[in-house]
């Protein structure tokens, strides 16, 4: 493994669909995961949306992306586009 592989691993990673593409060099992301209620078992699907920088402006509305954490670089954004996983 490289340098790098080995930096981005270390870090949180995610997996989500593009909800929107309308600002530039930004998109937002919905990520959802499930989890199990600690006292009904029964599992639930919690949905968070995140600020993601992508520089290229590569990833459109419904596209199914993997992001990265990273430093902050504005007020909302701390997370970083890795790749579009499916168009």
């Amino acid at each position: 493994m490289s340098e790098v592989e080995e930096k981005i691993e270390s870090k949180r990673i995610r997996e989500g669909m593009v909800v929107s593409h309308k600002m530039n060099k930004t998109i937002t992301v919905l990520v959802t995961r499930l989890l199990q209620h600690t006292k009904f078992k029964k599992v639930i699907k919690r949905h968070i949306k995140y600020a993601v920088h992508d520089e290229k402006n590569e990833a459109k509305e419904g596209d199914r992306v993997q992001i990265v954490e990273t430093r902050p670089l504005s007020k909302t954004k701390r997370w970083r586009l890795v790749k579009v996983i499916k168009s």
